[in-house]
């Protein structure tokens, strides 16, 4: 468990136990708690792709473990995934249109920003994964570059079929859209890579 993440891993268990049956959901119990130590590493890096603000990106992965844990976690485990990035993407995009808007009224008193850390320098948590193992790559540091610079749905699209692996109508149920615009989005986020990245992208 990474140092990092777990009192939120630790928050979500204690809900689910909590307001759990005794005599008969403790294996969900186990099954969420499972589920968040396994998922936490790479929904740090897709918060943190679309946000590129390492607290901002640890708050929205601990919101959407707890949401998931207080809302869903009587629901089949093979629900799961769906939800959660669904929730997590929902709060991720929640958080943007807030940083927009006060960005916005802070521009009417002062001009510029303070800017973001870049990607590359804001580690991931401990856990191993091979998309944390292989930060350090040149091919990853480019993709994770041309992946900030999508529009966010093509992004999302990119990021919950390739490398979460989720199918067309789980990244739908993610996207809260239909399995038509999962694929429109995701081909054009493979063919902007391509154009971004050459060789460093293949067909997912």
């Amino acid at each position: 468990m990474s140092d990092t993440l777990s009192p939120a891993c630790e928050d979500a268990r204690g809900i689910v136990q909590a307001e759990t049956a005794a005599d008969a959901d403790r294996d969900a119990a186990r099954e969420m708690d499972r589920f968040l130590r396994d998922v936490e590493a790479r929904a740090y890096r897709i918060a943190l792709l679309g946000l590129r603000d390492r607290e901002d990106a640890l708050d929205a992965v601990q919101d959407a473990m707890l949401q998931l844990a207080r809302r869903y976690s009587r629901r089949p485990c093979g629900e799961w995934p769906a939800l959660f990035y669904r929730i997590l993407q929902n709060r991720v995009r929640d958080m943007l249109r807030r940083r927009r808007f006060r960005a916005s009224v802070l521009g009417l008193f002062a001009g510029g920003d303070a800017g973001h850390e870049l990607l590359a320098d804001a580690p991931a948590p401990g856990h191993a994964d091979p998309l944390e193992r292989t930060s350090a790559n040149d091919a990853l540091h480019a993709l994770e570059q041309a992946l900030a610079a999508l529009p966010p749905r093509q992004r999302e699209a990119f990021v919950l079929r390739c490398l979460e692996g989720l199918d067309v109508t789980a990244t739908a149920a993610a996207m809260r859209c239909t399995e038509g615009s999962v694929k429109t989005h995701f081909s054009r986020a493979v063919h902007r890579l391509r154009t971004l990245l050459g060789a460093h992208i293949e067909d997912a």
